[in-house]
């Protein structure tokens, strides 16, 4: 363990675990109140609701994701920001607005106006199973790389290990606090990621013995016959795995995507309203969305140089390096190998900094879910308490238990990105079809139509998880005949699940408004 590691590197994790210890005791100051757990007394500065989205939208995924992608691919992953520009401008027009009007503490509290508590306890049990599914992803990520570093390999019990004890130091640093200790934490940690792959990218650029031209001529044309590496829009209409960042999928399923993560995903809505207000919101969004699009850039370039370092003796000379290992532990074989001493640990830092942000992120956001919809409305509909102090202390047994259903999901999600063979982004991205799909459909029809009712709300749900699940080749094999058998990148899935679930919820009968369209939840 840390046998990569150079007195300097050693220096540099000290320092790091120094700033953890000193920011973590000074923002967990213990809250009383669930409007300042979950949402900070709605006081959070634009700047940090802004920063905090873009390290939950990133973080890990994006740390060994992006330099994934940029070593596989090309740049047309960049052409998906369009997407989050308008996914971000839908949600600010039709969803931040009732949110605000309705003084929510969750998205899903609005279903309670037009279906009923049933109907908002069903849409937090689904986002709850999806997003444990999409948060434990993106742990499996983080632990990659603590398991490369501790290890030196991604073997299971070293990957394990590692998912375990990220789980544990998250939930330590973000216990007591609540949701301004998540936000001020994101803030800190996306500053050092970030810091930490600029340095990876200005290494790169001075390890590698050529001129930018001749780089640029490389990654023009990666190989003979080969697509520029380059290339930042695909025109092509390719429904395959492979095609998932073309235009055609960016313009539908990734405006779908957005729209879930920034409007009903309670992991990054939660932090959009600690704003004071909806313009307040909407701004952070949108400069989220901005900041990001060079930060994705960085990382990718990351992965496009890692590809002339390991891919173009050609261009490498006396300094040719080897790699034979899987291209998801490219990056981090890099980092252990490659970099100076000091320089490794900075960069060791901005890995650990990333597998935080992930971590903590969805604590918070899932134990308010937990709390709010589920918990509370049975505690005051039995014992008729209504104890604001008791439901903190729920909350935070809430984000223990969420601890531990993440490391689960993320041990299933090694053995399932492992046998799929998966690109790491493609897969962090994949994973939340399957809760989005349904939400997407039952929103949708809440919004623009009087159609719908508990009942066909349900029936939505599980539709918009059972579609995308039944298009997956390996459950396709059980049902379907080999020639009808085909492969759908995860943006056509969630288009088809978001029709399938519509078309659902749909056909129920209007269900009567209740409460005079207001809704007033629990203080």
């Amino acid at each position: 363990m840390f046998a990569h590691f150079a007195l300097a590197d050693i220096a540099v994790l000290g320092g790091y675990a120094a700033i953890i210890v000193v920011t973590g005791a000074a923002l967990n100051r213990r809250t009383q109140s669930t409007q300042s757990f979950f949402l900070g007394s709605q006081q959070m500065p634009v700047w940090a609701v802004a920063i905090s989205v873009l390290a939950t939208s990133q973080s890990a995924a994006t740390f060994l994701g992006g330099p994934d992608q940029g070593y596989r691919g090309d740049l047309t992953y960049l052409s998906t920001s369009l997407a989050a520009i308008i996914g971000a401008l839908l949600v600010a027009i039709f969803l931040l607005p009732r949110y605000y009007q309705h003084r929510v503490f969750t998205v899903y509290e609005l279903l309670a106006v037009r279906f009923g508590d049933n109907s908002k306890r069903h849409a937090a049990l689904f986002y709850l199973f999806g997003r444990l599914f999409a948060s434990g992803a993106r742990l499996y990520m983080a632990a990659l790389a603590i398991a490369m570093l501790l290890y030196g390999n991604i073997a299971p019990p070293s990957v394990l290990t590692s998912i375990a004890l990220l789980a544990v130091v998250g939930l330590l640093y973000t216990l007591a606090g609540g949701i301004r200790t998540v936000i001020y934490t994101d803030v800190i940690q996306a500053g050092l990621y970030i810091s930490a792959a600029l340095a990876l990218v200005i290494s790169l650029m001075q390890f590698i013995p050529a001129d930018l031209s001749h780089i640029l001529q490389a990654l023009q044309q990666p190989t003979p016959d080969a697509t520029s590496k380059l290339r930042l829009l695909n025109w092509s209409w390719d429904f395959s795995p492979s095609g998932v960042f073309s235009m055609g999928s960016v313009l539908t399923g990734f405006v779908l995507l957005n729209v879930a993560a920034f409007g009903l995903d309670q992991d990054m809505t939660q932090r959009l309203l600690t704003c004071h207000n909806k313009r307040k919101a909407t701004h952070a969004m949108l400069l989220s969305t901005v900041v990001g699009i060079p930060v994705i850039a960085l990382f990718i370039l990351a992965g496009m140089l890692l590809f002339i370092v390991y891919q173009r003796p050609d261009l490498m000379h006396d300094k040719l390096a080897l790699f034979d290992g899987k291209t998801e532990t490219v990056f981090m074989h890099y980092v252990l190998n490659g970099l100076a001493p000091g320089l490794k640990g900075l960069v060791t830092v901005g890995i650990i900094a990333a597998a935080l942000s992930t971590l903590n992120s969805g604590l918070n956001s899932m134990a308010s879910v937990v709390v709010q919809d589920i918990y509370r409305p049975y505690r005051m509909r039995r014992l008729k308490q209504d104890d604001d102090t008791h439901f903190v202390l729920a909350a935070r047994v809430a984000m223990a238990l969420v601890a531990f259903g993440l490391s689960i999901l993320a041990a299933l999600c090694f053995y399932w990105q492992q046998y799929t063979q998966t690109p790491l982004l493609q897969f962090a991205l994949g994973v939340m079809v399957f809760s989005y799909s349904g939400l997407l459909g039952v929103y949708f029809v809440t919004l623009f139509s009087r159609r719908g009712n508990q009942h066909s709300v349900l029936a939505a749900l599980i539709s918009g998880f059972i579609a995308p699940l039944l298009l997956q080749p390996y459950v396709q094999t059980w049902w379907l005949p080999a020639p009808w058998q085909v492969s759908l990148g995860f943006t056509w899935l969630l288009l088809i699940g978001t029709a399938v679930a519509m078309a659902v919820c749909a056909l129920g009968p209007p269900h009567s408004i209740i409460r005079n369209n207001t809704y007033e939840p629990s203080a």
